[in-house]
């Protein structure tokens, strides 16, 4: 049998491996045509050799879209149990992906766990890690150093890396210029930008972008090039910064593709409303149609405690203009470590969003679902709905704690239930 190293390279020699079969039956999508798209980078499948129980996904023109899931031990909480117990409602809601922002203790003990249990792929930033790692200063960490990091974390088997590779020194001088409101808000993207800052150096991940693509290359791991410039606040948005970084990543995306490594770009941030297709058309066009991964977008700044609700609405929007996958954000963000019941918040809140715009993208049998719930109300059979909910637990625990006189309506009509009525009318 012919030899592959990556996803693409396979698609690239027309063989078909055991994970495109998998994605395509799920996506039934043609397999040919599958492995087109994975071949000219449209569509990816983020699968590390060495992660063995991993249900493989397609992310990309013309999949479903997908959602991501962040988690991960901190200094204030280095709870290994309380994450991994999240892992498991993740894995139990469905979710496509994981990723593992572990940044102190035993974060190597949690990503291999993490990894063995994991169906969803896995995903991470080894920037992150590496301060406590080494368990020095930032600034004092040599590139051999972020390297080795990086290694041991596709080693131990994840499926697509966060590198923020595009945020080179030329792009820092148009942060200065800029004059940003909220600054560098990626946490990667501060991190190297005060390496660089303390060493007068290049960004390592792009000075030695070879070395970092043929450690993909060796495990089949995904690069998700990161928005180290995004915008923290919708004043930020597109400007030209954001653009500035975009141009650098999509030179970094031809250069990977080179190598035949997979990618995906990584895009805002705090957007308006009115922006985000413009966004979504910048990325596709540059980045040579490569799958792109919003974080979020949020739409506005003033809801800290309901930003899963601001961000299931940039990210319906974006995903219907053709983004692919979708950054869950919980009702946490900005001010805690998400709880067990914000990490489900921001599942559902996500998964709503990618099945609005699935639904927008006309994705085959998506409506599907919509329909029988709506035959479902039409007939009143509470049992069948509750069934169909995407959270039918909590749709369960609302109907049971107000039970109408008459079963078959609720306590918002009762008898003038308007479902109820026309039902008997049309029976006459």
């Amino acid at each position: 049998m012919m030899k592959y190293t990556t996803q693409m390279d396979a698609a690239r020699k027309g063989i078909i491996t055991k994970e495109m079969e998998i994605a395509a039956k799920k996506e039934n999508i043609n397999i040919t045509k599958l492995a087109s798209k994975i071949a000219e980078g449209k569509v990816i499948i983020p699968a590390n050799k060495a992660h063995k129980s991993l249900d493989p996904e397609a992310i990309g023109e013309s999949m479903r879209t997908k959602i991501n899931v962040n988690l991960g031990i901190s200094k204030d909480c280095p709870n290994i149990e309380a994450e991994m117990e999240k892992v498991k409602h993740a894995l139990m809601l469905k979710t496509e992906a994981i990723m593992d922002l572990s940044c102190f203790g035993r974060t190597r003990d949690f990503r291999q766990k993490l990894v063995k249990m994991s169906s969803a792929m896995i995903g991470t930033v080894p920037i992150y890690d590496a301060v406590g790692f080494y368990d020095k200063e930032l600034t004092d960490i040599t590139v051999d150093e972020f390297f080795k990091v990086v290694k041991i974390h596709v080693e131990d088997g994840v499926d697509f890396l966060t590198i923020h590779a595009g945020l080179t020194k030329e792009v820092i001088e148009s942060i200065k210029f800029g004059k940003r409101r909220t600054g560098i808000v990626s946490r990667g993207g501060s991190l190297l930008y005060r390496w660089m800052e303390a060493n007068n150096k290049e960004n390592p991940f792009y000075q030695y972008y070879d070395r970092l693509l043929d450690i993909c290359v060796e495990y089949d791991v995904t690069l998700s090039l990161g928005d180290g410039c995004r915008p923290g606040s919708i004043d930020d948005a597109t400007d030209i910064t954001q653009l500035h970084e975009m141009i650098k990543l999509a030179e970094l995306t031809k250069r990977a593709w080179e190598k035949n490594v997979q990618v995906m770009i990584e895009g805002p941030g705090h957007v308006p409303l009115d922006q985000i297709e413009a966004n979504v058309v910048l990325q596709k066009s540059l980045c040579f149609g490569a799958p792109f991964y919003v974080l979020g977008p949020i739409v506005t700044d003033i809801a800290p405690g309901y930003d899963h609700i601001t961000s299931a609405i940039g990210g319906a929007i974006a995903a219907a203009k053709g983004a692919d996958f979708l950054c869950y954000v919980t009702p946490a963000e900005h001010l805690r470590l998400p709880t067990l019941e914000d990490m489900k918040e921001g599942i559902i809140a996500a998964k709503i969003a990618a099945h609005a715009a699935d639904i927008v993208k006309k994705f085959p049998g998506a409506k599907d679902w919509d329909d029988r719930m709506s035959s479902a109300r039409a007939a009143l059979d509470w049992d069948k709905m509750l069934k169909l909910a995407i959270d039918p637990e909590k749709a369960k625990i609302y109907r049971e704690s107000s039970i109408p006189e008459d079963e078959q309506t609720c306590t918002m009509c009762g008898k003038m239930c308007a479902v109820k009525n026309m039902n008997e009318v049309l029976k006459k």
